[in-house]
């Protein structure tokens, strides 16, 4: 009962690789469709991981609301302009007139702007 082998094809063999090949096909078939249901039931059920960070964001916005807020800046005349504010010229009749910047303000600030100036001439900037 001893079968050598011939010169020309092996038919047998090559119908058993065949079958083989479509087993291997059918099984792979069916793993496939059952990831895809399993992927597809994973996907509807809800996160969790997305309560924790809600949590922790409350927990931010209480802390939020328990600081102070700074207070706002106000601009502090200074101890000139207070002095000038306090002394109104008033007229013959004992009337006040309304505040004006004295002389001697407008021309030390119009000096300091000659200066800035001629600083940008040297510079060639203008």
């Amino acid at each position: 009962n001893v079968k050598l082998g011939g010169l020309g094809p092996d038919y047998e063999a090559i119908k058993e690789k065949v079958k083989k090949l479509k087993q291997q096909k059918e099984y792979a078939k069916q793993i496939k469709e059952h990831n895809m249901k399993s992927i597809a039931s994973v996907q509807r059920l809800p996160t969790k991981p997305q309560v924790t960070s809600s949590v922790s964001r409350q927990k931010a916005l209480e802390y939020a609301k328990k600081i102070p807020r700074p207070k706002p800046l106000t601009a502090r005349p200074s101890d000139e302009e207070v002095k000038e504010e306090r002394v109104l010229p008033q007229t013959l009749n004992g009337d006040s007139l309304p505040q004006l910047a004295s002389l001697e303000t407008l021309q030390n600030r119009h000096e300091k702007e000659k200066q800035v100036v001629a600083a940008f001439r040297t510079l060639h900037i203008f």
